[in-house]
C-alpha cells in the first residue's frame, strides 16, 4: 500500500551515485574486420575514454588506462580513433598528440611531435589516408584568445614524425575521404558567421601520384544548404546528406569534369541527418542495393532508394547517437528506449532482431522508472511544440489528493539539440521522489525540418523562453503542475534559456543553469569568453554585430537581474572553454546583496559538461537539495545548499 507524503520528500531507491554509474557512454561505433569496435565515457575514472572491441560475443578493452582517446578540436571533439592493420591510432587528451598502440604486444609510440604549448596542437576525424599515413583535421592555437586558431588537413605519418599537410580549404573542415581508386579526395568545409547547420561546402581535389592534393572545387552544399555527412559510393560518386528541401536526406552527387549531379534518393518530409557537432557523426551508411540504413527521428529506418520509402526498424530503440554502421546483414550503433539505457546494440535487418554488445546498465526496479509521455503544444506563432512528460513515478508513495506536484522544465542545449522518449535516469532521480519533468523540443530544436530549426532564427532568448513558458503554464492548466512550485533546468545553450526565463517571465519559482551563457555579448565575436567554433554562433541566434539595437544586452540574464523572479543554482566546471567560468562568477558578483537566494557550486578539472562521477553526484544532489529549499520539502538523503542573498 503507497504512503502519503509530499511531493519532492518521497524516499526513493535513486541515488545520484546510480545516475552515475549508469552515466557509462558508449560512442564512436566502427566495424573492423566484423569486429564492433567503440570508444567508452567512464565517469568512475574521471571521464576517460576507453576503446573496446566486440568479437563473437567476447568484449575485451584495446586501450586501457592511463590513455583517453579523447580530444579537444572545437572544444567538442571528433572522431578519436582508427584501426590500421595491427594499430590502433588514437589521440590522446592529456597531450592531444596522435598515438598508435600495437596490439600484438600493447607498445604505444607517439606519432606527432610534442607541441610548444600544452594541448596546443590538436587532431580530430581520423581517417584512412594513403598506405602508411592517417587522414585528419589538425588544430593549432596561435595566440592567447580563444579563437586564436588554424585548421588544415593534414596526413600522419604512422612512422611518425611531422604530419604532411594536404589542403586548408576553410576556417573549418572535416577529415578528408580518400576515393575507392585512390585519385580523388572529399570533405566539407564552411566559414563563420555559418554554423555547420546552416550551410556547409562538399569539397573535392585530385590526389596526385605523389599524394598532393590538388586545388578543391565546390560539388554541393553552399548558398543556404548544410551537408551534415559525407561518404563515397564509387570512384565517381558521393552519397550525402544535405538539406536543400530544408530536410537532411541522402543525396547522391556524380562528379564529372565540369560539373556534379546532385540527385535526392527520396522524398520523404523527415530529417535523417542533424547538426554536426562533433566531427566524424554518422547517420547513415550504405547496405548494399540500393538500401540504406538511416537515423529518423523517431528511431532507425531503412531508405529504399529505388521506391524512395522509408521503413521504421527495431521500434522499441527511439533514440541513436549518430554513429551508424554496417555490420553483416545488419548495422550497430548506440542506442536506447523508453524502457532500456543506452548502450552498443546490433540489428539484424532481415528480422529487426536486437542484440545487445554491451551490459545492460544498472537500472531500478522499472516500476519506479517514468514511461515519457509524447506530447505537442502550441505556441503562439501557431507551431507545434514537442514536448516529453515524466510524470512523478514511485510505486510506494502518493502525494496529497489537495496538491499538485512541482514540475521542472527541462531546456536541451545545442540550442540544435532535442529530446527523446527514452530511459532517463538523471530525470528519474526526481519523478522517483515526486518531482515531475518535461522536456520541451523548443523552436531552433533539430529533428524537424529547417524551418522549425530556423523559428529561433534573430529569435534566441524570446522563442525557446516562450516555448518552454507556453508548455509550463498548458500544464498547470491541465491540473497537472502546481503553479508555485515550477522549475527551469539547462545546461549550456538549455542554461542560457534557463536564465533568460527567470528573469524576463514570471512562470518559475526557480532555475538552474549549468555551465551557461549568461552575457551575450562578451560571449560573442571579439568578446573572448568562448572558443573559436561558436564566437560567431550568436549572431545567427541573435543578430549581426554591432549589437546597434540593445538585443544581446537585452536578452542577456546577467543585465535583467532586476526582474529575477526566484533563486538560481549555478553549476560549472572551471575549465570551461565553451562557457568558461568568468560568466557564472560574473552573474554572482551582480547578485551579491540583491536579497533574492543564489548559489555557484563550481568543479575543478571538469570542461563543458561533467564527466566525472563525483561531480555528476554532487551536482545532482545540490540540485535536489536546491529545490527543496525552494519549494519547501524534505530532502534529508543530500547534503544541503548554501544560498546566498
Amino acid at each position: 500500500m503507497p504512503s502519503l507524503a509530499p511531493y519532492g520528500s518521497w524516499t526513493s531507491p535513486i541515488a545520484a551515485h546510480d545516475v552515475a554509474a549508469a552515466g557509462v557512454t558508449p560512442q564512436w561505433v566502427d566495424v573492423v574486420d566484423d569486429a564492433v569496435w567503440w570508444a567508452e565515457s567512464r565517469p568512475a575514472e574521471n571521464g576517460r575514454v576507453a576503446l573496446m572491441r566486440w568479437v563473437d560475443g567476447v568484449v575485451d578493452e584495446v586501450l586501457p588506462a592511463p590513455w583517453n582517446a579523447r580530444n579537444r578540436v572545437h572544444e567538442y571533439g571528433g572522431r578519436p580513433w582508427l584501426a590500421v592493420g595491427d594499430l590502433v591510432v588514437f589521440t590522446h587528451w592529456d597531450d592531444q598528440r596522435v598515438y598508435a598502440r600495437d596490439l600484438r604486444d600493447g607498445t604505444v609510440t607517439a606519432l606527432t611531435p610534442e607541441p610548444e604549448r600544452p594541448q596546443g596542437v590538436r587532431f580530430a576525424d581520423l581517417r584512412p589516408g594513403l598506405p602508411g599515413e592517417v587522414w585528419a583535421v589538425r588544430e593549432r592555437v596561435l595566440g592567447t584568445d580563444r579563437t586564436d586558431v588554424a585548421r588544415d588537413l593534414v596526413a600522419v605519418p604512422l612512422a611518425g614524425g611531422e604530419p604532411r599537410v594536404l589542403a586548408a580549404s576553410h576556417h573549418f573542415l572535416t577529415a578528408p575521404l580518400l576515393s575507392p581508386d585512390g585519385r580523388q579526395a572529399a570533405w566539407l568545409g564552411w566559414e563563420h558567421p555559418a554554423m555547420p547547420w546552416d550551410e556547409t561546402s562538399l569539397c573535392v581535389a585530385d590526389v596526385a601520384a605523389d599524394g598532393t592534393v590538388g586545388p578543391h572545387r565546390v560539388v554541393a552544399g553552399g548558398d543556404g544548404t548544410s551537408v551534415c555527412q559525407v561518404e563515397w559510393d564509387s570512384p565517381d560518386a558521393l552519397l550525402v546528406l544535405a538539406d536543400p528541401g530544408g530536410w537532411w536526406v541522402p543525396h547522391r552527387v556524380v562528379l564529372d569534369d565540369d560539373r556534379a549531379a546532385v540527385t535526392p534518393l527520396t522524398a520523404v518530409e523527415e530529417e535523417l541527418g542533424g547538426p554536426l557537432w562533433k566531427l566524424g557523426s554518422r547517420w547513415t551508411t550504405a547496405l548494399g542495393g540500393g538500401r540504406h540504413a538511416v537515423l529518423t527521428s523517431q528511431g532507425l529506418g531503412v531508405l529504399d532508394e529505388a521506391t524512395g520509402s522509408l521503413t521504421a526498424v527495431a521500434e522499441e530503440l527511439t533514440a541513436w547517437t549518430p554513429t551508424l554502421a554496417r555490420h553483416g546483414d545488419g548495422v550497430v550503433g548506440v542506442a536506447a528506449g523508453p524502457r532500456r539505457g543506452v548502450g552498443v546494440v546490433r540489428v539484424d535487418l532481415r528480422d529487426g532482431t536486437i542484440s545487445d554488445l554491451t551490459d545492460p546498465q544498472p537500472t531500478p526496479p522499472a516500476e519506479y522508472l517514468p514511461v515519457p509521455r509524447v506530447r505537442t503544444f502550441q505556441a503562439e506563432d501557431g507551431s507545434r511544440i514537442p514536448a516529453y512528460v515524466y510524470p512523478p513515478t514511485n510505486p510506494d508513495h502518493v502525494g496529497p489528493d489537495d496538491e499538485k506536484p512541482p514540475y521542472l522544465v527541462h531546456v536541451h542545449g545545442g540550442p540544435t539539440g532535442r529530446n527523446h522518449a527514452v530511459l532517463d535516469l538523471d530525470f528519474a532521480y526526481f519523478t522517483s521522489r515526486g518531482i515531475g519533468v518535461v522536456a520541451v523540443d523548443y523552436g531552433g530544436s533539430t529533428g524537424y525540418g529547417r524551418r522549425y530549426r530556423e523559428r529561433l532564427r534573430g529569435q534566441w532568448g524570446v522563442v525557446d523562453v516562450a516555448d518552454c513558458a507556453t508548455v509550463a503554464q498548458a500544464l498547470v492548466d491541465e491540473g497537472v503542475a502546481d503553479p508555485r512550485r515550477l522549475a527551469i533546468r539547462g545546461g549550456s545553450a538549455g542554461g542560457f534559456t534557463a536564465a533568460a526565463s527567470i528573469t524576463s517571465v514570471r512562470t518559475y519559482r526557480a532555475a538552474t543553469a549549468k555551465y551557461p551563457i549568461l552575457d551575450l555579448l562578451p560571449w560573442s565575436s571579439g568578446g573572448g569568453e568562448t572558443h573559436d567554433f561558436e564566437s560567431r554562433y550568436a549572431e545567427g541566434l541573435v543578430g549581426p554585430l554591432p549589437d546597434v539595437d540593445g538585443r544581446y544586452t537585452d536578452r542577456s540574464p546577467v543585465h535583467n537581474l532586476d526582474s529575477l523572479a526566484g533563486p538560481v543554482l549555478l553549476l560549472q566546471g572551471l575549465e570551461d572553454e565553451i562557457c568558461p567560468p568568468e560568466q557564472a562568477e560574473r552573474f554572482v558578483a551582480a547578485l551579491k546583496g540583491s536579497g533574492v537566494p543564489h548559489a555557484l557550486v563550481t568543479f575543478e578539472g571538469e570542461q563543458h559538461g561533467f564527466r566525472k562521477a563525483d561531480t555528476i553526484v554532487a551536482a545532482l544532489d545540490a540540485e535536489l537539495a536546491f529545490y527543496g529549499e525552494v519549494f519547501g520539502f524534505s530532502v534529508p538523503e543530500v547534503p544541503p545548499v548554501e544560498l546566498r542573498s
